[in-house]
C-alpha cells in the first residue's frame, strides 16, 4: 500500500516496519543471552563470558588481558600483561616500583601457588635511620627513604617463567605502546593527579611527567606521555627482571638513590627474590578457601573472620541486618587484634598461621562476642593461637578457558606511593617502609621482639593487608576475588564471600552491597551509604560508634558458572571493567 494514497496519514504508517524490526531484534537478543542473567530478582547483574575473563580497575588494562587470552595465552599471561598495563594507566596504584601478592590456580593439577613479591627493607634500613633527635619517626611515609626494594617485576617474571605460555616480550608490548604514545586522561584520572599533586611534586622527575611547569596537574583531555617508563618497560621486555635488578634500570635506580639520600643500593636490588609459598588453606560452610600466607596478614585474617562467623547462622539474620553486621564487625575486631600482634615476615619470625586459621581457635575467640554489646576495639587484646598450631592498591582477577585462575593484588602503598621517581626510570616508588610500626617498635625498645612480629630491619618484608583469595565449591574453583583498600581489605573480602555464600547473592550484587569497616584505633565503625537508618540505630544501641565515611574497597570478582564465567568490576572506583575473552 502506498503511504501517499488518499485517506492514509504517512506519520501513522511509516513506523510499522521499524517497530517490527525492533521487535524481531529484541526477540533475537532475548534468545541469545544466557537465561540466568535475564531475571527480575537481581538488580545488579554480572558480565558473562563463554570462555575466560579479566577484571581490573581499568577497562583498557582489562581489554589488554582479555586480548592475551584470545591470542592463546593462559591466566598467568593475561595477569602479567594486565599488570604491566596498569603500571601505565593507573599510576597511583599500578606499578613496577611497588610490590604485591599473587595466587595462581592450575586447573589440571588442582593446585594453588602463592607468589610473594612484597618489597624488602634495604640493608641500611635500621630503626635509627627513621628517628630524629627527639625520637620522632620521619621519612617512612613519603620521599626517598620510604621506598623499599620493589618486588613487582620479579614477581611477575617468576609467575610467567614457571606458569606462563606466551613469550614474555609479547606481554609487555601493549604497556610499552601505551607509555610511549600516551593516554588521554579521563576526568577521574585527572582528578587523582590533582589530588596527589603535592606528593607528585616531591621529585623533579615525577613532576615533569604528571604536572605542568606551574605545578598544576595535567587536566582531563590532556595526554599523559611516559617516555622514560616506556624505556624501562623495553628494558624489561628485552632482558627480563635482570634489567630491573642487575642491569640498566638498577644502575639508574641506585645512582638516583645515592644522589637523593635514599637507601636502596645495587646490592639490595641484586639480592631481591620473589618467593613461591604454599597457599594458606581454609574452609567456610563447606567451601574451600585458598588465600595468601604471611607475610600477608590479610589472608589469615580473612580465614579467621570466616571461622568466627561460621559459629553463627548469618543466613537466618538476613543480608544487611543489624545482627549480621554486628557479628561481622566483631569478627573484624578479633581478627585484627590477632593480626597486629602475630603477623610478620616468616623469614625472621615464627608466625602461628595455622593456629590463627584453626576453627578450634576461632571457637574460643567467638565466645567473646556478645549478641547485644560491641567489644571495645581500641582495648581488645590478642588471643593465644600457638596451642592450635598444626590504602592504595589494585586488584586483577583472571580465569581462562581451561579453568586456570589468577588473583593478583599489588600496590604502591599510599596513593602514588612515596611520591618520588628516579630520573630516567619513569616509575614511582612505593612507600612500603611505612607498613612497619616504627613508632611502636621504638617505644617498645628492647621488648619489641616480644610485643611485635612486624619489625623494621634489613631484608625484612613488611606485613600487608593484601588478600588475593580463591573460593572452591565441591573441590572445583568457583570464585576469584580480592580488593585494594589497606586495612579494609580483609573485611572487604570476607563480606564478599559472606554475601555470596550466606545470602545467595550473585557477584554483581555482592560487589554493590554496602560495606563496613571497623577502625581499631578510633573504635569507629565506618559504613558506606545505603544501609537503613533503622539498622544503624540498632548498631549504635549495641555500642558501635557508627560513622558514615568514604567507599570501602574495590573488588574485582570472577565466578565460574555452569556455562562460562561471570564477572563483576567494582563501581566504587571509576573505570573498572570485567572484559570477556
Amino acid at each position: 500500500m502506498n503511504p501517499s494514497s488518499p485517506g492514509l496519514e504517512p506519520d501513522r504508517v511509516r513506523p510499522w516496519p521499524l517497530m517490527l524490526c525492533c521487535l524481531l531484534m529484541l526477540c533475537f537478543q532475548a534468545q541469545a543471552q544466557p537465561r540466568q542473567l535475564l531475571n527480575y530478582e537481581a538488580i545488579h547483574k554480572p558480565v558473562h563470558a563463554d570462555r575466560g575473563m579479566v577484571a581490573s580497575q581499568n577497562e583498557v588494562a582489562s581489554a589488554i588481558g582479555a586480548q592475551v587470552l584470545r591470542d592463546g595465552g593462559n591466566a598467568v599471561d593475561a595477569a602479567v600483561a594486565t599488570a604491566f598495563a596498569m603500571a601505565v594507566v593507573l599510576p597511583r596504584a599500578g606499578n613496577i616500583g611497588g610490590d604485591g601478592f599473587m595466587l595462581v590456580y592450575l586447573a589440571r593439577e588442582q593446585r594453588t601457588i602463592a607468589i610473594d613479591y612484597r618489597s624488602v627493607a634495604p640493608n641500611a634500613a635500621t630503626l635509627e635511620r627513621y628517628l630524629d633527635g627527639d625520637g620522632k619517626v620521619v621519612g617512612d611515609k613519603a620521599g626517598y627513604l620510604a621506598a623499599g626494594v620493589p618486588g613487582t617485576v620479579a614477581g611477575l617474571e617468576l609467575a610467567h617463567r614457571k606458569y606462563g605460555r606466551l613469550p614474555w616480550s609479547k606481554l609487555l608490548q601493549p604497556a610499552i605502546q601505551l607509555a610511549a604514545e600516551g593516554l588521554v586522561l579521563t576526568r577521574d584520572e585527572a582528578f587523582a593527579l590533582d589530588w596527589g599533586k603535592e606528593r607528585l611534586a616531591r621529585s623533579a622527575a615525577g613532576a615533569k611527567v604528571f604536572l605542568h611547569a606551574d605545578g598544576s596537574a595535567l587536566r582531563a583531555g590532556e595526554r599523559l606521555l611516559q617516555p622514560d617508563l616506556a624505556w624501562s618497560l623495553r628494558q624489561i621486555a628485552e632482558h627480563g627482571a635482570d634489567a630491573f635488578y642487575r642491569g640498566a634500570i638498577a644502575e639508574r635506580l641506585a645512582a638516583g638513590m645515592q644522589k637523593h639520600g635514599g637507601l636502596i643500593t645495587r646490592a639490595d636490588l641484586a639480592a631481591y627474590r620473589a618467593i613461591e609459598r604454599d597457599a594458606l588453606l581454609g574452609s567456610y560452610r563447606g567451601h574451600g578457601i585458598a588465600t595468601m600466607p604471611p607475610v600477608s596478614g590479610g589472608g589469615a585474617s580473612v580465614i579467621e573472620m570466616l571461622n568466627i562467623l561460621e559459629t553463627r547462622d548469618l543466613a537466618a539474620f538476613g543480608a544487611g541486618s543489624a545482627d549480621a553486621l554486628h557479628y561481622m564487625t566483631e569478627a573484624i575486631k578479633l581478627a585484627w587484634s590477632d593480626r597486629s600482634r602475630f603477623a610478620g615476615d616468616p623469614g625472621f619470625s615464627d608466625i602461628p598461621a595455622h593456629g590463627l586459621t584453626s576453627k578450634a581457635y576461632a571457637a574460643t575467640r567467638a565466645k567473646l562476642v556478645s549478641p547485644t554489646k560491641a567489644l571495645p576495639a581500641p582495648e581488645l587484646a590478642a588471643g593465644d593461637p600457638w596451642p592450635y598450631e598444626s590504602k592504595e592498591t589494585t586488584q586483577i582477577s583472571v580465569i581462562d578457558a581451561d579453568g586456570n585462575a589468577v588473583s593478583n593484588t599489588y600496590t604502591l602503598g599510599s596513593d602514588f606511593g612515596a611520591g618520588v621517581m628516579i630520573e630516567g626510570t619513569g616509575f614511582l616508588l612505593g612507600n612500603l617502609i611505612g607498613n612497619f610500626p616504627i613508632a611502636a617498635q621504638a617505644k617498645a625498645g628492647k621488648d619489641a621482639k616480644k610485643a611485635l612480629a612486624n619489625l623494621l630491619g634489613p631484608g625484612r618484608r613488611p606485613v600487608s593487608s593484601m588478600s588475593p583469595t580463591l573460593l572452591f565449591r565441591n573441590g572445583e574453583l568457583w570464585m576469584v576475588t580480592g580488593s585494594p583498600g589497606g586495612n579494609t581489605i580483609p573485611g572487604t573480602v570476607m563480606q564478599t564471600i559472606v554475601d555470596v555464600v550466606d545470602f545467595g547473592m550473585n557477584i554483581a550484587e555482592a560487589t554493590s552491597m554496602p560495606r563496613i569497616h571497623q577502625e581499631m584505633r578510633s573504635g569507629e565503625l565506618q559504613v558506606e551509604r545505603g544501609f537503613s537508618p533503622d539498622t544503624l540505630r540498632l548498631l549504635q544501641a549495641r555500642g558501635h560508634k557508627v560513622v558514615q565515611d568514604e567507599t570501602i574497597g574495590s573488588t574485582q570478582t570472577l565466578l565460574k558458572a555452569a556455562d562460562g564465567v561471570e564477572g563483576a568490576a567494582d563501581p566504587r572506583r571509576p573505570g573498572a571493567a570485567a572484559v570477556a575473552q
